[in-house]
Parts: structure tokens; C-alpha cells; sequence
């Protein structure tokens, strides 16, 4: 065996090993994710509560609580209203309309209003559904305040925003939020019907698994290919062997002649 060999055995070895690590990695993201679908479910089916008894003093939506239905009463301050810009609901692109709905405690909670599909090729909406006046009950799903990594799209400028982010609307805003927000299901007095409602979550195991078993597989191949290769390779050796063998005894026998 020469270098140049070993130096490419140890390579597909490692990336044998990088398939398997990767296939691992994605049995581990389906454990996650069975583990989330079950708190989904889990929450769905719950009976609505009111907020602060879901989410305690901490008030911040977590993972815990995703897809919860809670119940809360308050005036919104359309004053402080923001236009989310390039939402998509069903691969249709619009806006959402974040509303804080103000509460008799003194904090405030976002609340999602709806979709508004985009006309053409709006900017803006062209026309904004108005907020109910006075006190209003809002049913809805909890969600955790979304986050971009190291954007700024969750901090609002000039009115509108591409997340929704409790903390950072906050901040914006000079309200004392919670740290997520709410999906309107119902609303006493109802909701305009111009907004479109949101999809439900997606409950299933994703592709995880099989992408594990595509990793595996391209292990499979890269050791089968090692051990094809090594195999081949030791025939040409004893190939060449023999031949040297033969060459030297036809050597000696013309020598001998």
C-alpha cells in the first residue's frame, strides 16, 4: 500500500463518519420534533385559560406553551399598530396587522390581527380594518416571539416590521409587553372579516427520518466503496507479484540456457 492510498482510505473514512453523524443528527431532530407535536397536541386540546394563568409572573410565551389557547380582555392602542411586511399564509404573500391590546394590569399583549393578502404589487396595505372601540375579548393561540438570528426584523421602523418580537416591539413601542403574542381565533366584538385566518400547526414527523436513512446509506456506500477498492487493489498487488515471479524465472531459464 502506498500513500497516496492510505491517504484516501482514511478520507473516505471520515466522511463515512460524517454521513453517520449527520444521519444521528437527523434522528435527533425527529425526537424534537415527536416531542413538540406532543405538547401541540397536548395544547390544542386544552380549554382555553385566562393569559396571566398560563403564562405566571414570568409572562413569556415558551415552547411550552405554543399553540395554548388563552383568553384576555383589554382596549387595543391602534396608535401603536404595525404592519408585518412579507408574510406568507398558504404561499400567498401579504401583511399581518399587530395590534397591542392593552390590559387593566398595566401590561400589554400583541395580538394578531389577521392576513391581508397583497393586491398587486402593494407596499402597504391599501386599506387597514379599523380596531373595535372600547373593551374587546380576544380568544387566541400563543405563539413565541419570533426571532431572526443577528436582524433587526423584529424591531419596528417607521411602523412596520418583518417579526414579531415581544422585547423588541417593547422597546419601540416604550410598552411593558409580554414576550410573545397572540392569534386571533375569536373576538368579542368580532373581528372584521377582511382579515384571513391562520393555518393550524403542521403535526407530523417531517422528513427527518428518512433523510437519516439517506445519510446511512451514503456511509454504506462510502465503506462498500473502501472495501471494493481494497480488494481490488490487493489482486493488482499479487497480478503484479506473479508477474514478477514469472518474469524472474524466465530469467533464470534463458540464463540457464
Amino acid at each position: 500500500m502506498n500513500v497516496r492510498w492510505i491517504s484516501a482510505a482514511l478520507a473516505i473514512l471520515v466522511l463515512a463518519a460524517v454521513c453517520i453523524a449527520l444521519g444521528r443528527w437527523q434522528l435527533h431532530r425527529l425526537d424534537e420534533r415527536k416531542a413538540r407535536n406532543t405538547v401541540t397536541r397536548t395544547n390544542l386540546a386544552a380549554a382555553p385559560a385566562p393569559l396571566d394563568q398560563i403564562l405566571g409572573p414570568q409572562g413569556v410565551v415558551g415552547d411550552q406553551h405554543a399553540w395554548r389557547t388563552a383568553t384576555v380582555t383589554g382596549k387595543y392602542d391602534a396608535s401603536k399598530q404595525v404592519v408585518l411586511k412579507y408574510r406568507n399564509v398558504n404561499d400567498k404573500p401579504g401583511f399581518e396587522i399587530v395590534t397591542p391590546l392593552m390590559l387593566p394590569n398595566g401590561k400589554a399583549v400583541l395580538v394578531d390581527r389577521g392576513f391581508l393578502a397583497r393586491q398587486s404589487s402593494e407596499l402597504m396595505p391599501q386599506h387597514v380594518p379599523a380596531v373595535p372601540s372600547g373593551e374587546v375579548t380576544v380568544t387566541g393561540r400563543l405563539q413565541r416571539s419570533e426571532r431572526g438570528g443577528h436582524t433587526s426584523g423584529g424591531t419596528p421602523d417607521d411602523g412596520t416590521a418583518r417579526l414579531i418580537n415581544g422585547p423588541d416591539f417593547a422597546k419601540v413601542l416604550n410598552l411593558n409587553l409580554y414576550d410573545g403574542y397572540l392569534t386571533i381565533d375569536k373576538q368579542e366584538p368580532a373581528n372584521d372579516p377582511a382579515f384571513g385566518a391562520f393555518p393550524g400547526p403542521e403535526i407530523d414527523d417531517g422528513p427527518h427520518f428518512f433523510y437519516a436513512l439517506q445519510w446511512f446509506f451514503f456511509a454504506l456506500l462510502a465503506v462498500g466503496g473502501l472495501v471494493y477498492f481494497t480488494r481490488q487493489g490487493g489482486r493488482d498487488d499479487q497480478s503484479e507479484d506473479d508477474e514478477v515471479v514469472e518474469q524472474s524465472e524466465e530469467a533464470r531459464a534463458g540464463a540457464a540456457d
